[in-house]
Order: structure tokens, then C-alpha cells, then sequence
């Protein structure tokens, strides 16, 4: 049997009197690769925090790897990379200094780094296509190349599982197309992805199961559906910001 790395079971999030999580119940096990899709608003990056801790539930309960999550403490099994923020956070670091931070989980903030941490953080920029950028400042990257440098931190660390939170948004094509082939290198290792997603494109033929979120409620759990309206355009792209008003009705369910 597959071992199950996510569980969330009957699970509710409000903020306040306002409801964003509503009864949601799912399992990724071993290996998947997994994209939770909706529209802004819908409650998918919620139920990515609730999975990992971030906020709290008010009912249901969530595991990672089979323990809750309020007593796991294996953090280095997890990449995580946030919805897009500045990779350089104000600090005047180069690529390679923010990649090495990802390995702080596994060596410790005391023990420096050794050949096998230097070995990872090369791994990882390779793995995203900017190993000739390693020297330069973070500042210096484009928007889609400082995201990359924020999924090479995460893959850094070797994580069991990687959770992305709309990784490609708002990102150029080249690094979309390197955001997908540095995840099916990962799980081609055996790794478990979930991500979040308003839209897919170039990550479609990584993704072997979808779920849909609308108003809080899990509505599809399968096959990745087909995109609809402007969505479905071949030469839609996703780099303008949607707004709390757009539809939740993006994408077609059975």
C-alpha cells in the first residue's frame, strides 16, 4: 500500500464569522503529483497553510506522513515555496546564499556547511536553470527567476515532499518551462508535489490529479479538468493579477 503523506479529513477554516474551508477531506499519497485549482477567493492557498500548520483548523484534523500536524516536527522532509515574494527579502544576498538556506533544516544553523550541502544547493540551481547565476544578486533576476531561486531553496533541502503556492503566477514562459522540468525531476525521484494553481500551463502534462476548490468546498477530485472561457485560449498566459470579484467558474467540472 501507498503511504499516504497528506490527510486532511473533514477539515474547516474560518476567519472571524466567515467561513473558506467547508468539510474538506483528501489524501495525497506517495509520489503524486497534484495540483489544487479555483479561483482567487475559492480557498486553495487555505487549505495549503491549514495543511501546513499555518492556520489553524476549527474542526477536522490534518496529518503529514501520519503524525497531525500539530506534533510533527520532521520539517525537513517539506519544501515549501510561499505564494511569489521576494527571493532577495531586502537583503543584498546572491543566488547561491539564498538556494544554501535551504539547507539550514537538515545541517543546522551551527554546523557549516559541508560537501554535501554544497553539493544540494548545486543540484537544486541546476535543477531550475540557473546554475550560471549562482554569483549574482538576487536583485539583479527577473521576476520569474527570483520565483525559480525560491523553489531551488526549497529542493535544496531534499525534501520528501514539495507544496508550491501558485509557483508559476504571474512568471515568464521560460520559467514556467523550467518549474516543470525541475518537478518531474523531483518526482522522478520519488518525490511527492502538491501545488496550487490558478491555471496550469506548461505544469499540465506534470500533474496527475486535480482538485478543484469552489467556495470552500472540494468539487472535483480526478483527472485534471479541461480549462474554460479565456482560460482555454492557447495563448492565455497568466502574468496580469486576479481580482477577489473573478468567477470561481474557471475551470470545467464532470
Amino acid at each position: 500500500m501507498t503511504p499516504e503523506v497528506i490527510t486532511v479529513t473533514h477539515g474547516v477554516v474560518g476567519y472571524g464569522d466567515r467561513p473558506v474551508l467547508r468539510d474538506v477531506t483528501l489524501t495525497v499519497t506517495a509520489g503524486e503529483v497534484v495540483a489544487v485549482l479555483g479561483a482567487n477567493g475559492s480557498g486553495k492557498s487555505t487549505l495549503i497553510r491549514a495543511i501546513l500548520g499555518l492556520v489553524p483548523l476549527s474542526a477536522g484534523a490534518v496529518t503529514l506522513f501520519g503524525r497531525p500536524v500539530r506534533r510533527f516536527r520532521q520539517w525537513q522532509r517539506v519544501g515549501y515555496v510561499p505564494q511569489r515574494l521576494g527571493a532577495g527579502g531586502g537583503v543584498p544576498a546572491t543566488v547561491g546564499e539564498v538556494v544554501a538556506a535551504g539547507r539550514l533544516a537538515r545541517r543546522g544553523i551551527l554546523r557549516p556547511p559541508g560537501r554535501v550541502d554544497r553539493a544540494a544547493v548545486a543540484e537544486a540551481l541546476d535543477a531550475v536553470g540557473l546554475a550560471d547565476r549562482a554569483k549574482d544578486p538576487v536583485a539583479t533576476l527577473s521576476g520569474g527567476q527570483q520565483q525559480r531561486t525560491l523553489i531551488a531553496r526549497a529542493l535544496a533541502g531534499r525534501p520528501e515532499l514539495l507544496i508550491l503556492d501558485e509557483p508559476t503566477a504571474g512568471v515568464d514562459a521560460a520559467s514556467q518551462e523550467a518549474f516543470a522540468g525541475a518537478l518531474r525531476d523531483f518526482t522522478s525521484g520519488g518525490g511527492t508535489v502538491l501545488l496550487v494553481a490558478h491555471e496550469l500551463g506548461p505544469l499540465r502534462s506534470v500533474i496527475g490529479r486535480a482538485i478543484v476548490v469552489h467556495q470552500g468546498f472540494v468539487v472535483h477530485d480526478g483527472a485534471v479538468p479541461e480549462p474554460a472561457g479565456d482560460h482555454a485560449a492557447p495563448d492565455h498566459d497568466h502574468v496580469h493579477p486576479h481580482g477577489p470579484e473573478e468567477p470561481a467558474g474557471l475551470w470545467s467540472t464532470p
